[in-house]
């Protein structure tokens, strides 16, 4: 009998404004995939523009989920990881890397740190060596440029302006595939570029920069080339899909005049990504 893809995804949920496993639930769901979320925490809203946040941290749920799954022996074809609060949860994501992906299938660490050229409040800089150490775990990471500076230890301007060159730097030696994101090779031009450990080849793939950002969408781009991957596209192509789809939902958002806080109108664009 044939089985449904799945992925595990540690992430927080955001209740309010398109970001998080608010994007990544659908998203996979509309690419045929099982999304099984392990929420690491429950906001009231995203951070971006929504006044005080009230939030809950589950390191406690995220524990007892993870003794559940691995009584109950599950793994899985994907194992995704996003936003940590703690080097408690950072652990916990370790643990979900090594006991829940199933033979042949991929961790993707999307290392939520900072954008922007800063941190996030809630980063500190023992977290910020956890996710490092996380990110050594994984098949795939998708750092934006703040995130890259980080993970290396430079200054922002301290990094290459060959994205290219930049996905290969962060690759651990060919270690790791890395796509990173938020590059912008010429003005008016803004995508990912990518290093692809099976083959060693790097690329680059851009598309128009639109006139306004939205918080979410490395959410998003994350999630459509999580998906991708575990229906068993290459890299490049998984990111040419993911570039292409964030690309059509700001547009789309920019036409209905959506507030920025409220993030990207993806709704209706979501059956462009059914297999």
């Amino acid at each position: 009998m044939a089985q449904i893809d799945r992925v595990a995804a540690v992430h927080d949920l955001s209740c309010l404004g398109r970001c998080s496993l608010a994007v990544i639930l659908p998203v996979l769901s509309a690419m045929g995939i099982q999304c099984c979320p392990l929420p690491t925490a429950v906001l009231s809203s995203h951070t971006g523009g929504f006044g005080p946040v009230e939030r809950t941290e589950l390191a406690g749920q995220l524990r007892g989920a993870l003794e559940h799954w691995e009584h109950l022996e599950l793994t899985f074809d994907g194992v995704y990881t996003g936003y940590l609060s703690s080097i408690e949860q950072a652990g916990l994501a370790r643990e979900a890397v090594e006991k829940l992906k199933k033979t042949g299938g991929l961790v993707l660490v999307d290392p939520v740190l900072g954008d922007g050229g800063r941190l996030y409040r809630s980063v500190t800089p023992e977290l910020a060596r956890a996710m490092k150490e996380l990110c050594r775990h994984a098949d795939f990471i998708t750092p934006n440029l703040t995130e890259a500076a980080v993970l290396l230890g430079r200054e922002m301007a301290e990094l290459p302006r060959d994205g290219q060159e930049l996905a290969r730097l962060l690759s651990d030696g060919g270690a790791r595939s890395v796509v990173v994101t938020g590059v912008a090779p010429e003005p008016g031009r803004i995508g990912a570029a990518w290093f692809d450990r099976e083959s060693g080849w790097t690329g680059i793939y851009t598309g128009e920069k639109a006139p306004e950002e939205y918080p979410g969408t490395g959410d998003l781009f994350a999630a459509v080339l999580t998906g991708s991957l575990v229906r068993g596209d290459g890299l490049e192509a998984g990111v040419i899909r993911a570039v292409d789809f964030v690309r059509r939902c700001v547009e789309r958002t920019l036409a209905l005049e959506t507030p920025r806080r409220e993030g990207v109108a993806f709704e209706p664009l979501l059956g462009l990504l059914r297999p």
